[in-house]
């Protein structure tokens, strides 16, 4: 009862047998197909299943045993779409993979699957790093665990195919008349995730935008062990504006191969989304530790099986007199050793053992581009200057603040980078909330700049999958509170696709983000957020903050740089409180601002900026060095004027610019000399830079006094209550007084 597999493989010939004795008629919507199509996709199956069979039956060989039985069917998918089509896949659609990659010469869909599921170093997919249904010649990128987490990037791609066109970016991936395939299950259908992307598809099409985008709901009944009430999917997506709804049952795969490719015919020609709600059934489980038996009864599961759509292709094969019963038993019974014999051999494979080996497609190779291929222009000459670029952007001389400086590296980068794009919540025609995108939609139009939903997975999503098309992707989270509700497109996909893929997928970006503390006279937590912890331990993201208009720029440019050459995730944190600070130390002085000059160069990944404090400028002694970032950089500026001006001490204080990696090495250079050393860190005590820090001079046996000053492990409240839990000019000054005396006295 309990190893429904085995039942299932084992009662395969039987059922078989009985439907020779089923006399009723053939659908005609079965004979959508050719018989040599049938017979094809039929083998597809058959392959698909007993991959699932192997897997069940290989503990400890094999991996991660979520398997595709019962939705064998989507391979009238892959018949319905072109191998051009870029498709997110649903972790069910191993046919769907088979089918496509038998469409693209020189595939080896058998071995290249058998490799990924034995989590071989050869898999052609992941290099061994996970189970994964993907392929870069199938224009699949990989997917894991997805729940629906692939749905915004799908979109996004969608949204890109007519943008590329528009602007007019040099070799794009997808092409002009593609469309994009995005598949999940009727539970993930229920996730914020999905509920949002679909809305934005809807959303964007409502308004005309092109959105040749094909969503495939496979709907089995069940999420794990809860059911999907009868009618929920038609009913709540049969009726949504902007959306066309069309439903088939994929256990035939002839009634879905002929709705399915009307459904993509219709999208492709109007680029208009649809919604095709395919009825299919779950066989053997959720996954291969599931046992269904324990919350669903025999007589359900049997009629469950009952509906397998190897049997009703079966049926349909009988019926149409394309085999016999003994030619389906025979081409079961053959594909049952093939698929032994080839994953026996692809178990025999070596596994990845070193983790350096593992590690490698963290940080994927540069993209070796064609000089054709190459978005980057020469600047224009003065005389074709835009609106964004006055003539302060050329001259160098008037000083400007940090937010103005970011809108001049902005337009300079649309300048010089056709493939960039800027959007995010109203960046648009209001210019952002704090004004640093103003003029740039004005300046490169709405193709270049432009307003989204009010939505942050759409957004970081939008990015993702434009960046599959060939994009630079810059969009706008509105403040760094906000990014939490979307930290997953970040994390769970942006930042993992080239490690799943070993490289060969790439999303890069540059992802701007209002944050940090110290704002007066406006939000508390939500807009006054001190915690980037959830960034910096996401394996090869940068990120990098800017303190100042003299450097962020050349930051800026380095990672565009990064995302364009080297195919980069990267995250540019801006200090909301810094945008428009004018003046250091006192009012007038305007030692805040900087010149800008649109032919600056760029500032190198990992290099940090120091400045050294002293009342004697013949002073060599180095008494203490701070470390700090951020609004911490202005505040301990501020802290060593004061030591060396009235105490007499001389300071460094080390900008760090680049907050992950944090470039450990030339931190510890910066400080050789320094009698001792402090961290000020705006961020909270618990999960901040500071700990690694401290501990990388500790783990190294430092003997120099060594301290930190961080904020309190508290939200940011509303008014003057908010510096009381953050790192004040006062409490810098007095932490280092007491690290100097310390140091005197050892």
């Amino acid at each position: 009862m309990f190893d429904r597999a085995e039942i299932i493989d084992g009662s395969f010939e039987a059922m078989v047998k009985s439907l020779a004795q089923d006399h009723s008629s053939v659908d005609g919507a079965s004979l959508a197909l050719s018989p040599e199509t049938l017979v094809d996709v039929f083998d597809t199956q058959l392959m698909s299943r007993h991959l699932d069979f192997m897997a069940r039956r290989s503990k400890g060989k094999t991996f991660y045993s979520i398997g595709s039985a019962g939705h064998e069917g989507m391979a009238a998918l892959a018949l319905a779409t072109r191998p051009t089509d870029m498709a997110f896949l649903h972790y069910r659609d191993a046919a769907f993979l088979i089918q496509r990659m038998k469409q693209v010469p020189g595939e080896t869909p058998l071995y290249n699957m058998a490799l990924s599921f034995a989590a071989a170093a050869a898999d052609p997919v992941s290099g061994g790093r996970h189970k994964v249904l993907g392929g870069l010649r199938v224009n699949v990128p990989p997917q894991t665990s997805t729940i629906a987490s692939h749905l915004p990037k799908a979109v996004g791609a969608a949204h890109s195919i007519g943008l590329a066109a528009k602007v007019k970016i040099p070799n794009p991936v997808l092409q002009p008349d593609g469309v994009i395939i995005a598949s999940f299950g009727d539970a993930s259908a229920n996730h914020s995730t999905a509920q949002g992307a679909i809305n934005a598809a809807a959303w964007a099409s409502y308004q005309g935008a092109p959105m040749p985008l094909v969503l495939v709901c496979e709907d089995n009944g069940i999420g794990i062990s809860v059911p999907t009430p009868g009618g929920w999917i038609a009913n709540s997506f049969s009726h949504r504006a902007g959306l066309t709804y069309v439903a088939c049952d994929s256990c035939d795969v002839g009634e879905a191969a002929s709705i399915m490719q009307n459904a993509v015919r219709f999208c492709r020609i109007h680029r208009k989304p649809v919604f095709i709600h395919t009825r299919t059934v779950r066989l053997m489980g959720h996954a291969g530790a599931d046992i269904e038996a324990t919350y669903e009864s025999l007589t359900h599961i049997e009629e469950t099986e009952a509906r397998d759509p190897l049997l009703a292709t079966a049926k349909t094969l009988i019926d149409r007199d394309i085999l016999t019963v003994e030619e389906i038993c025979g081409r079961y019974r053959q594909m049952a050793d093939r698929v032994a014999r080839v994953s026996q051999i692809a178990m025999g494979k070596p596994k990845l053992t070193r983790n350096d080996s593992v590690m490698a497609p963290l940080v994927p190779k540069p993209k070796a581009r064609r000089g054709s291929d190459n978005p980057v222009l020469p600047l224009p000459p003065k005389a074709r200057r835009v609106a964004t670029l006055p003539r302060e952007a050329f001259d160098g001389h008037k000083p400007i603040t940090l937010s103005r400086s970011i809108n001049f590296a902005l337009a300079e980068s649309l300048l010089r980078y056709k493939h960039c794009v800027v959007f995010g919540e109203d960046v648009g025609r209001k210019g952002g909330v704090y004004g640093v995108t103003g003029g740039l939609q004005k300046a490169f139009g709405q193709a270049r700049v432009f307003d989204t939903l009010l939505d942050e997975q759409s957004i970081l999503g939008q990015a993702i999958g434009m960046a599959h098309n060939g994009f630079v992707p810059i969009p706008e989270i509105q403040f760094l509170a906000y990014l939490h509700n979307a930290e997953d497109q970040v994390r769970g996909e942006a930042a993992t696709l080239s490690f799943f893929s070993n490289g060969q997928f790439t999303n890069p970006m540059v992802i701007r983000i209002a944050g940090l503390a110290y704002q007066k006279g406006f939000g508390g937590h939500f807009h006054n957020d001190n915690s980037f912890a959830v960034l910096r331990d996401i394996p090869g993201l940068i990120l990098a903050c800017p303190a100042h208009a003299g450097e962020a720029p050349g930051m800026l440019r380095e990672c565009i740089r990064l995302a364009h050459e080297e195919r980069r995730v990267v995250v540019f944190l801006e200090p909301i409180a810094l945008y428009n600070t004018q003046d250091l130390h006192k009012d007038g002085d305007g030692k805040w601002m900087h010149p800008y000059s649109a032919h600056g160069g760029t500032i190198a990944l990992g290099a940090i900026e120091y400045h050294d404090e002293k009342r004697d400028p013949k002073q060599k002694k180095l008494d203490l060095a701070i470390i700090t970032y951020g609004n911490g950089y202005f505040l301990a500026r501020q802290a060593a004027h004061y030591l060396a001006r009235d105490k007499g001490y001389c300071t460094r204080v080390i900008n760090l610019r680049w907050l992950h990696p944090l470039p450990t090495e030339v931190i510890r250079s910066a400080t050789e000399t320094a009698g001792t050393i402090l961290v000020v860190d705006e961020c909270r005590q618990t999960g901040s830079l500071s700990e690694q820090i401290i501990s990388d001079y500790m783990m190294r046996g430092e003997k120099r006094p060594v301290a930190r000053l961080c904020a309190d492990d508290s939200f940011i409240p509303l008014g003057p209550a908010a510096y009381t839990v953050l790192p004040s000019r006062d409490q810098i000054i007095a932490r280092a007084r007491a690290l100097l005396e310390q140091g005197a006295t050892t």
